[in-house]
């Protein structure tokens, strides 16, 4: 059967149709519309998230440095005198509170112990008061010190105190128990004049 050529219409319209396939597909793989919104989408929330973290470690450093300074102001306080007794050792409470605004103490814990350290080291409780207005720590107890603190034959004035903080503070509705943590302080101050630290009536 004899092979009959294509028309020159027909051809010229194939032709065209394959020429203008190639600048369509061309601007096709070009078009950058759109790519910009996909990029935000996909950083935003990384974004978010740094801005988030960057925001809490700030304040959580703030606090952090609060407790430590309301904790050596009350061991600071208390060393200054030879004497005192249960009425001045419950208004620590009041010390840290102001220490540490405008952040909250709530659920705090504070230990203020007097410590006797013989001339042979050895550190025993002599009086200690809590914010519950109680004794935490039998008078007598033997108290471990910290190696670094070279103590003999002095008084101490150890100030623990521990106050729970909230992570996603500036988002609260997502806060839980699994986002709390106890940020804590203990302080050591030694007795600035005279031999001991006495509590008229712990």
């Amino acid at each position: 059967m004899e092979n009959r050529p294509l028309h020159k219409d027909s051809v010229r319209k194939e032709q065209s149709i394959k020429v203008g396939a190639l600048p369509r597909l061309r601007r096709f793989v070009e078009d950058r519309r759109g790519v910009g919104a996909i990029e935000f989408a996909i950083v935003a929330p990384l974004l978010i998230m740094a801005y988030v973290s960057a925001f809490e470690i700030s304040v959580a450093v703030t606090v952090s440095r609060k407790i430590n300074r309301a904790s050596a102001t009350v061991s600071d306080l208390l060393t200054q005198n030879q004497t005192t007794n249960k009425a001045t050792l419950d208004t620590m409470k009041t010390v840290t509170k102001t220490v540490i605004a405008p952040f909250s103490q709530d659920g705090y814990s504070l230990k203020i112990t007097g410590i006797a350290v013989a001339a042979d080291g050895k550190a025993t409780v002599a009086w200690s008061r809590d914010q519950n207005e109680q004794r935490p720590y039998a008078t007598g107890l033997v108290v471990t010190l910290p190696s670094t603190l070279e103590a003999k034959s002095t008084f101490i004035v150890r100030t623990e105190l521990t106050v729970p903080y909230t992570l996603l503070s500036m988002m609260p509705s997502l806060a839980s128990s699994f986002n709390k943590i106890n940020l804590s302080k203990t302080s050591y101050f030694r007795q600035r004049t005279g031999d001991k630290i006495t509590c008229s009536d712990c």
